[in-house]
């Protein structure tokens, strides 16, 4: 969990009266809406804050500014015009690492789930009742209409526990309550870093 602190960058030498449109992902423009909604600016909507910052560099523009972390205007030689412009202080967002090997994480103490329901009424409830009755803590869920399908949904979980034997217990028992179980990974819980990511 990386604390995400936002920045309005701009080309050096420009000022707050020439900028005409801001760019940055959808995400940074949302957590910055506060601030950007005092000024009548055309928000753009780019594929990554740091590619913002650099292709604002790139372009030389004097009417575009970019919404981005401090590493990105060091790393492109762009000024701060307003720091820490994002609307909640205490911003964190999760980042996964992901790796190919197949060992298995030996102290691992939290697992992501995908599984998909029978549709019928108190499926979920029951799934759910498994995982509480095993001690284990549901920390995410979320749900997503499945492609294709009348009003069905399949859920993204993720499970906390203490032991890897409770876990796999869990999986056990909420196999027997669904149509499908994919487990995403096993790894251990993340840690929150008060630190800029780009």
């Amino acid at each position: 969990y990386l604390q995400i602190k936002q920045q309005l960058l701009v080309n050096p030498g420009v000022v707050l009266e020439d900028v005409k449109e801001v760019h940055s992902h959808t995400m940074a423009l949302q957590q910055c809406d506060t601030f950007l909604n005092k000024y009548n600016w055309k928000l753009v909507e780019t594929d990554d804050t740091a590619l913002s910052a650099k292709l604002l560099k790139q372009h030389k523009s004097k009417h575009i500014a970019a919404v981005a972390s401090k590493l990105a205007a060091k790393m492109y030689g762009l000024e701060i015009l307003a720091s820490n412009i994002h609307t909640q202080k205490n911003n964190y967002t999760r980042f996964l690492l992901l790796k190919k090997q197949q060992e298995p994480i030996v102290d691992a103490n939290k697992a992501s789930l995908y599984f998909i329901t029978d549709h019928q009424r108190g499926s979920l409830s029951r799934v759910l009742a498994e995982i509480a009755g095993l001690g284990i803590n549901l920390s995410k869920l979320q749900s997503f209409p499945i492609p294709g399908s009348d009003f069905k949904y399949a859920f993204h979980a993720d499970l906390e526990f203490d032991l890897m034997e409770q876990f796999a217990n869990a999986v056990k028992k909420i196999k027997l309550k669904t149509n499908e179980l994919r487990i995403y990974g096993c790894y251990k819980k993340g840690i929150w870093r008060s630190e800029e990511h780009t």
